[in-house]
């Protein structure tokens, strides 16, 4: 009889596949198989591309004279630590009563890669496959996603994207980080006194640093300027208000040089000259009123979250990272209870629309806006949704925005309470927008002395409409006004000018980029916007994906290059983070050019949406590569960069520099004790000794780059200390060692074995056996 294989892309996916359809099984090693379907996952990536060594054994010591690697055919490779679980999917792909097979993995660039590198390796050929796209992971969701799925080859566009944006970042990655070390490595090194220095670049990583680096110069060498405005203070019978002045058209300071923009005058004398002109020496003065503007205005509710204005808000309001909100969405879009988080549309489709009933209503046994769902159902604020600015097919690429889906609201309140707290963000800006507008009261008052023009405003809400539900207190904001009182006054109104003072300001610097609003620059090509409603409006193109931008940031900090201020979620490069910058902008500082990175990310749409063909676009890039690596190494820039590195100033490089000692002297200090743990696993001639963090070779300045870091089985719940590393010395392998599953915290026993290829993990995992 045959079967259907589904395959997604982890096991509690393939679990809710099998559950969805009604369907028992029985549990196997690594999959799930009932009489007429199979169940099994790819916890992640099983391939990944091969080091420039498994092409060539030369190419694993760095040389520039190998430079530019770019292969004609691409290597790939079975990752190490999964092995196992490829040689099951392998096995299930080419089984003789598979006939056909659903990809399940994530609906999205990503998750097609992932597949599609388990398709090329296992060489699967002559069965029927077919794409399931969903955006949710309830019941009636996956049923749909399995019943309306397309043929695999409807997305292999999308597939030819997912491999060239493999390719770029491996090039260049390779490529520059190599070029870079190599050129520049020994000079770092020297400078900050470390004994090695690996420049790592990255197409889009390095493009984020170079952001951070020129917002903290900026700031370094901002200089403060005073300035004085000047202010009068009205009164009409008793009735007073304050106005600012402004040099329009008309006066006489108009595009004055004395004047810093729209701030005031840049010497207070002038101000103070200004004055003594207004009132010629007559206090009070006469005034009269010039316009009397009334009006309404009205704010819509914002559009709905996609990631990144989630992970802004989410930074700033509970100061959390992009990472730590990205794992909190996918976990609640694992327990079913929102929608697929890694979206860039802030806007639903038509198809969403026409059963979103479904979904305010589920928010009904949501206690914290019970009655603003209800609100909605029972004056059905709902209807004529489609036709609103939140509902729009062409804004949608993969997936619309991150919405609740109204299922599993007991499962909420046994969530953490910071997960808790992201849940209701989610649902309350879902529900605010099927509120009214909020509606102010908007009263402008222009008034002249002489023919100088004061400027007054009021801005009042009349109506908070969707502000309700999110909690918006409009009375805090504007304070209590009573715009009533104002009513009698009209142009040509007389009133006279109690007082005119000169008020000093100061000129701001810009604000370092936080975790959230980096997020929301990195969304729109380098360019951040502050105002929600503008931001909505202005959407250009991306560095990077709603699906990588958190592990960018978080790759950043893991390599010293930038440090994030867990309380306040700030950013600040540090000194080795500058020492980088520098050396890419005067060597290829095309990479920290936010619009270039964008046209790269681009591109990859353009391939994705089958308007260039992948030839075309790597054409481009192989080009791009080569005409860096020959311009780079006949550079010779060594001792500019010298004084550039001299301008970081000293407390922010005294960091470095003392990171860089005290890692020397950890591994010295290690080294000094005396006879080590045991041989080196790589290398045999040296021997292996322990720092604060690893166990690494004796040998490592000779080039042994060997070590087991302490926390590599901390996945797996064992840590790696000297009894570990001791009894390893004996075989290489250590048997029976309890452990626990990370992809299904299932319990067991299985070997732990020494890896002696230093590019990956040095321990790896096998035989093993559930108990």
């Amino acid at each position: 009889m045959s079967k259907a294989l589904f395959i997604a892309e982890k096991p509690s996916v393939a679990i809710e596949f099998a559950k969805a359809m009604k369907i028992n099984t029985n549990k196997s090693d690594g999959y799930l198989e009932s009489d007429r379907a199979v169940f099994t996952w790819c916890v992640g990536h099983l391939v990944s591309m091969s080091y420039p060594e498994k092409y060539d054994p030369s190419l694993k010591k760095w040389r520039l004279e190998h430079l530019p690697f770019l292969p004609k055919e691409y290597k790939y490779e079975i990752i190490n630590a999964v092995k196992k679980q490829f040689n099951v999917v392998k096995a299930l792909l080419n089984r003789d009563d598979i006939n056909v097979i659903y990809v399940c993995t994530d609906s999205g660039r990503e998750g097609e890669y992932i597949y599609r590198l388990v398709d090329q390796m296992a060489g699967v050929h002559s069965k029927d496959k077919k794409r399931v796209w969903i955006d949710s992971q309830t019941e009636d969701e996956i049923l749909r996603g399995i019943k309306e799925a397309k043929p695999l080859s409807d997305y292999d566009h999308l597939s030819e994207a997912a491999y060239l944006r493999a390719k770029e970042d491996y090039l260049m990655g390779i490529n520059f980080s190599r070029l870079l070390t190599l050129r520049y490595g020994p000079s770092v090194s020297d400078y900050i006194g470390a004994d090695y220095t690996v420049i790592a670049v990255g197409r889009v990583m390095t493009c984020v640093l170079g952001m951070i680096v020129k917002r903290e110069r900026e700031i370094r060498e901002f200089v403060k300027k005073p300035f004085y405005k000047i202010n009068a203070n009205f009164n009409y019978d008793g009735l007073t208000y304050e106005g600012e002045w402004k040099a329009v058209e008309g006066s006489k300071f108009f595009n004055s040089p004395l004047l810093d923009r729209d701030n005031g005058f840049n010497n207070e004398k002038d101000a103070q000259d200004f004055v003594e002109y207004l009132l010629n020496d007559n206090i009070p003065t006469q005034s009269i009123i010039d316009k009397v503007e009334r009006k309404k205005e009205k704010k819509n509710p914002p559009l709905l979250y996609n990631l990144a204005e989630l992970q802004n808000e989410c930074s700033k309001n509970y100061k959390l990272s992009p990472d730590e909100t990205l794992k909190i969405a996918q976990e609640l879009y694992e327990k079913k209870l929102v929608t697929y988080p890694r979206t860039d549309a802030r806007v639903l489709s038509t198809a969403v629309a026409k059963e979103i009933h479904k979904n305010i209503k589920g928010m009904t046994s949501y206690g914290p806006i019970k009655e603003a769902a209800t609100f909605v159902i029972e004056k059905e604020k709902h209807k004529g949704f489609s036709k609103t600015k939140y509902v729009n097919d062409k804004m949608i690429t993969d997936h619309y925005a991150i919405i609740p889906t109204g299922q599993g609201i007991s499962t909420v309140y046994k969530l953490s309470p910071q997960v808790q707290k992201v849940y209701e963000l989610i649902a309350r800006r879902f529900i605010a927008v099927f509120y009214d507008p909020a509606v102010y009261q908007k009263l402008t008052i222009e008034t002249k002395i002489k023919n100088e023009t004061f400027f007054t405003s009021f801005k009042v809400c009349i109506d908070q409409g969707f502000q309700d539900v999110l909690y918006v207190n409009t009375k805090e904001q504007n304070g209590e006004v009573d715009l009533n009182k104002y009513k009698e006054l009209k142009k040509g109104t007389q009133l006279i000018a109690e007082e005119l003072e000169v008020k000093t300001g100061e000129s701001s610097p810009p604000k370092r980029y936080n975790s959230g609003n980096i997020i929301l620059a990195m969304e729109n090509a380098g360019q951040l916007i502050e105002d929600e409603e503008l931001r909505s409006q202005i959407k250009g193109s991306g560095i990077g994906t709603s699906a990588t931008r958190a592990e960018i940031l978080k790759k950043l900090i893991s390599i010293h290059y930038i440090d994030l201020n867990k309380k306040t979620q700030i950013l600040t490069p540090t000194g080795l983070g500058e020492i980088i910058y520098d050396i890419v902008d005067n060597s290829i500082n095309s990479l920290l050019n936010p619009e270039l990175t964008a046209s790269w990310e681009k591109g990859l749409d353009l391939v994705a949406n089958g308007e260039i063909n992948s030839e075309e676009y790597m054409a481009k890039l192989e080009k791009y590569i080569m005409d860096k690596v020959q311009r780079v190494i006949g550079m010779n820039n060594q001792n500019m960069l010298f004084a550039k590195f001299k301008a970081i100033p000293k407390e922010v490089l005294d960091k470095t520099i003392k990171v860089s000692s005290s890692k020397k002297k950890d591994l010295e200090g290690s080294k000094s004790r005396g006879k080590g743990i045991c041989k080196c696993f790589a290398c045999e001639t040296g021997e292996m000794f322990e720092n604060s963090k690893a166990f690494f070779c004796s040998n490592w300045r000779s080039g042994c780059k060997f070590s087991i870091w302490k926390d590599t089985l901390k996945p797996y719940g064992q840590k790696v200390d000297e009894k570990l590393v001791k009894a390893l010395g004996a075989d290489g392998v250590v048997k029976g060692v309890e452990l626990i599953l990370p992809q299904t915290q299932e319990k067991g026993i299985g070997d732990v074995v020494v890896n002696k290829d230093c590019n990956g993990s040095a321990l790896e995992i096998k035989n093993f056996k559930r108990v």
